[in-house]
């Protein structure tokens, strides 16, 4: 049948269902400070489930998500550790890859905040070779808008390491960016794949569609959040403005990525809100299917 990637699943979601306290801006970082050894304890559960990938937690490490607070300066650190922290995963799995995320500056699925492309490129290529020398691919993830596209992939390219770009599309109409722009006006770009993020499973298709005349590997890794609020469009804002869905548990899930391979996906797995049970779940239904995961 198909040869299968299988991705992990969210990382900030599901600390926050682990670590005690109420989650910060600086959620995801500072979880590795208060609670070494949780963000591999997630990875492992990832791989244990199934998945072929681990997404470094290093999303939102970005000099501005830092400025004014106790991390503003340690970047390289705080990256090097999330690297530590998926390599040790891998260790104790025995095999894998491991993917450097690079998230959106300034925050999530805010296009008309992202800097120019002079400024986001260098910002974008500082972290990426930060990353390079401890991962096996880069990945641009919850790209928003087509100059973001162009910046983070441009910065990623500063490297040896394959890229792959991830858009994040409109939850009604998948063949649009959240910026608005269709995403075939990004045909002109080359990544070594194409994947979409952290939008509603329903949505994936469309872009789906777009991707596969490109003749590059593409995928997708959905969200299972109800909605992008309002309230969490604001930078100072923390993920408890958003809910998870009721009706996406692990078998509703897989059975819409059992979809996308259908559509020609060869990259899938989860983001926001998507565990270990809903990666063990696709692993499970992709072997039944008889794909291999690779």
């Amino acid at each position: 049948m198909t040869s299968v990637t299988l991705l992990d699943g969210g990382m900030g979601q599901e600390l926050v269902h682990r670590a005690p306290e109420p989650p910060t801006g600086l959620w995801g970082t500072q979880v590795m400070i208060d609670h070494p050894g949780l963000v591999a304890e997630v990875h492992r559960d990832y791989f244990n489930a199934g998945a072929s990938i681990a997404t470094t937690n290093s999303y939102a490490m970005h000099h501005d998500r830092f400025t004014g607070t106790p991390q503003e300066g340690r970047q390289r650190v705080l990256i090097e550790l999330a690297s530590a922290e998926a390599e040790a995963a891998r260790t104790d799995h025995g095999s894998g890859r491991i993917a450097g995320s690079i998230g959106p500056l300034i925050w999530s699925y805010a296009p008309q905040a992202h800097p120019d492309y002079a400024t986001a490129l260098a910002l974008y290529a500082e972290i990426a070779q930060v990353l390079a020398p401890r991962v096996d691919l880069i990945l641009c993830e919850t790209v928003a808008s087509i100059d973001h596209a162009r910046a983070v992939l441009d910065g990623a390219r500063a490297t040896d390491r394959p890229v792959w770009l991830s858009v994040t599309v409109d939850d009604e109409d998948g063949s649009l960016l959240r910026s608005g722009e269709p995403v075939a006006d990004l045909a002109d770009l080359a990544p070594d794949a194409w994947l979409a993020n952290c939008s509603a499973p329903e949505a994936m298709g469309a872009a789906l569609d777009v991707f596969a005349n490109w003749g590059l590997p593409f995928g997708a890794y959905a969200n299972g959040f109800e909605e992008i609020t309002k309230a969490y469009l604001d930078p100072s804002s923390t993920v408890d403005k958003l809910a998870a869905r009721r009706d996406m548990g692990p078998v509703a899930y897989a059975k819409i990525v059992l979809g996308w391979i259908d559509h020609g996906a060869t990259i899938v797995g989860g983001c926001c809100e998507i565990g270990p049970a809903h990666i063990r779940e696709i692993a499970h239904q992709l072997s039944k299917a008889g794909h291999d995961i690779v």
